[in-house]
């Protein structure tokens, strides 16, 4: 039985929590309810097994589950692309695993290129676990140096100025959590992922919160607002855009609407960055 099946149960748990019988589409079994949402037989029924057969697989002890079980827990849950992919993922967790990834993570040419081009907006590439691989200079500017090699996830969580510079902090820092379920799911073996995790889980009571409830993300498209000791609020709108080559790094775009004020602010911030001490 694969070492992994615990996640599996934990992950059916949540949503099944999460999901009432009426947001299911289902008339709620009769009796004292003791589950915030669907009970384990009303999941069983909307997805066509048993509920003994259920129990195992919450409970890790069933060892083989087909696509077409899958398939149905899927819709009987309401899962999205994301959280189903990662259902599937739980399911076989060998068929994701890969080779440990080098200790020095390099940026994708393509990407890279790409970033060199976008010089009118912030943008940075992220590879494995959060580690930035490389930032332009209006980065920089609205939201910090991020250096290369430096850890995205641990400045949003370690890094006093995250909390005071993003305005929607809880909405990033939630979704970075539940971007890093869905990167542990792909790479159970990931030891420094889940050394980072452990680290995250146990210096900030948000970051566990948001582990515990078993969300799972890409990163995905969000409007971003920073407020910025010079210019004053920014608003942003987030965009990721992820080569042909590898799903391991993402190029991440922070788009304005044109001819907006954070449009017309941005030139002067790339001005004045030019003009800070080196480190600050």
């Amino acid at each position: 039985m694969p070492a992994d099946r615990s996640q599996l149960g934990a992950f059916l748990r949540a949503r099944r929590d999460g999901l009432t019988p009426t947001d299911a589409g289902m008339q709620a079994f009769p009796g004292p309810r003791r589950v915030p949402g669907l009970r384990k037989e009303e999941l069983a029924v909307l997805a066509g097994v048993s509920a003994d057969y259920y129990s195992r697989l919450e409970q890790g002890r069933q060892a083989n589950v087909s696509r077409s079980v899958l398939d149905a827990l899927a819709r009987a849950l309401r899962l999205d692309e994301v959280e189903r992919a990662h259902l599937f993922v739980l399911a076989d967790p060998t068929s994701a695993r890969r080779t440990h990834a080098p200790a020095a993570q390099r940026p994708d040419a393509g990407l890279l290129r790409l970033m060199t081009t976008l010089d009118h907006v912030p943008a940075l590439i992220l590879g494995r676990r959060g580690e930035v691989l490389a930032t332009n200079t209006l980065l920089t500017a609205v939201l910090r140096d991020l250096p290369p090699s430096s850890s995205l996830v641990r400045f949003m969580f370690f890094d006093p100025l995250a909390r005071e510079r993003i305005v929607n902090w809880e909405h990033f820092a939630a979704t970075t959590m539940a971007a890093l379920r869905g990167e542990l799911g792909r790479h159970p073996e990931d030891s420094q992922l889940v050394a980072l995790i452990d680290e995250l889980r146990a210096g900030d009571p948000d970051a566990a919160r948001w582990w515990a409830d078993h969300s799972v993300q890409d990163y995905a498209s969000a409007p971003k607002r920073i407020l910025h000791p010079v210019a004053g609020e920014l608003s942003f709108d987030i965009e990721t855009v992820l080569p042909p080559r590898t799903s391991e790094q993402v190029l991440i775009v922070y788009t304005v609407q044109p001819d907006s004020p954070t449009a017309r602010t941005l030139p002067f911030l790339a001005s004045w960055n030019a003009d800070q001490p080196a480190g600050r």
